[in-house]
């Protein structure tokens, strides 16, 4: 008598644990569901891509930095350096402020060439 009891028992413990276990893939499976765990996954290769950039941005900015040191272009652009030593070539950023300050400048004392014929 116990031991029909205790396998029936295990047999009623092993088709619930079956039963949930197939309901829980069903329910990874859905739609809803794949679509969650696709926008996850984006998201943390967004993440790491992210990441990784700001890795890539670092190192340049310290090999430039070792580039410059060991060039001696360490010197500011504000700055003039000392007479026998090489100044640093301004970045584009700074051309073209320089740039668009001097087309202010021509703005304002603009010459024709044809005023002169």
């Amino acid at each position: 008598m116990f031991r029909r009891a205790f396998w029936f028992s295990a047999g009623a413990a092993a088709g619930v644990w079956a039963t949930t276990k197939v309901n829980r893939r069903l329910k990874q499976l859905t739609p809803e569901s794949l679509a969650a765990q696709a926008a996850g996954k984006a998201v943390e290769a967004g993440h790491r891509l992210k990441d990784f950039a700001l890795d890539v941005k670092a190192g340049m900015t310290q090999r430039e930095d070792e580039l410059n040191d060991a060039l001696g272009l360490t010197q500011d652009a504000d700055h003039p350096a000392p007479n026998g030593s090489v100044t640093p070539l301004p970045g584009p950023r700074r051309l073209r402020a320089l740039e668009n300050d001097q087309t202010i400048h021509r703005s304002k004392f603009s010459y024709n060439r044809n005023e002169d014929h």
